[in-house]
């Protein structure tokens, strides 16, 4: 049975992040990939050199082992593995979120402390998923891992892998905890999170690459993408824009993108379609990924190249 470590030593409260100014876990994150060598094993200096390039470009904030990370395919000691390696790598210059959800709490208990006691700065804890508890079940899973642990943690609402939402009063309620302090959204419902954002002080990130525009304009933070693999410089362009109220230039930004997005985002896995555009980038040596993802068919790479060709990332494919 793997035992649970302790918690940080650090015993003074979380303080809620500020929502003026740059927001404390950056504005541009990426949910970044793993990299697995040809035999499938975690390439950690391949995973950590991809932290440093996406740093470089423009991200001022990561996510560690998220869905797009598969992490749900590694074992514990992968994860912390890479959680370790991002953190030596680019550690000093971004904040640094762990994905440390499952649908057992107790393991994510787990993972939540080491990733603390590794010295993550923050928790990327999804919807407990395939279990579809109740609403007072979502609430009291959330309670009890940041009861667990002394660093921020934004929540990921995606009902369409979790199989349920965050509702909106879960939210509300969850807001009044010190240690939670954002919300990954990836389900869309603009019109829900406005009344969060009026009632709250929690702050939002898009989980959809292609709404960062509208999750913005309504107040959310930034993005957590995974697009921004392969446009990171586009996508700095963007938010900045969003920022500096240049509405000419985000929405120009936002047009060039999409088939960037439909390209990441609708052909092939996140993950699958971010490693191959790596791959023809050469930014990365292959587009290894675990089972049950597999490569992307003939059919699949072709649409996926026939997105880009007219794109704003064109002159970068091979």
């Amino acid at each position: 049975m793997t035992t649970i470590p302790p918690t940080s030593s650090v015993t003074s409260p979380v303080e809620r992040p500020a929502t003026e100014g740059k927001p404390p876990f950056g504005t541009l994150l990426t949910a970044m990939i793993t990299v697995f060598a040809q035999d499938g094993s975690v390439d950690l200096d391949g995973t950590a050199a991809v932290a440093e390039r996406l740093v470089d470009d423009g991200c001022d904030g990561l996510v560690v082992c998220g869905t797009t990370g598969e992490y749900s395919t590694m074992t514990d000691e992968e994860n912390l593995s890479v959680f370790r390696a991002v953190k030596d790598a680019v550690g000093a210059r971004v904040p640094l979120l762990a994905g440390t959800g499952s649908n057992d709490t107790e393991h994510s208990r787990y993972l939540s402390r080491a990733a603390e006691k590794i010295g993550m700065d923050g928790l990327l804890i999804v919807t407990p998923y395939y279990n579809k508890p109740t609403q007072a079940g979502v609430e009291a899973h959330f309670r009890s891992l940041a009861d667990s642990v002394d660093v921020p943690i934004m929540l990921y609402d995606i009902p369409g892998r979790a199989g349920v939402p965050i509702a909106t009063e879960t939210l509300i309620s969850l807001a009044g905890h010190p240690n939670i302090v954002a919300v990954k959204d990836a389900k869309a419902d603009l019109f829900a999170a406005t009344r969060v954002l009026a009632e709250t002080d929690l702050l939002y990130y898009s989980g959809d690459d292609g709404l960062t525009l509208p999750w913005m304009a309504i107040g959310a933070a930034g993005l957590v993408g995974v697009t921004t693999h392969v446009a990171t410089a586009e996508y700095r362009r963007l938010i900045d824009a969003v920022r500096a109220e240049d509405l000419v230039t985000a929405q120009r930004l936002n047009r060039e993108l999409e088939p960037v997005v439909r390209a990441t985002m609708t052909r092939a896995p996140g993950a699958v379609a971010a490693k191959t555009i790596l791959m023809w980038q050469g930014k990365l040596p292959r587009n290894t990924v675990r089972l049950p993802h597999v490569p992307p068919t003939e059919a699949e790479a072709a649409l996926i190249r026939s997105d880009l060709e007219a794109s704003i990332i064109s002159g970068t494919i091979d």
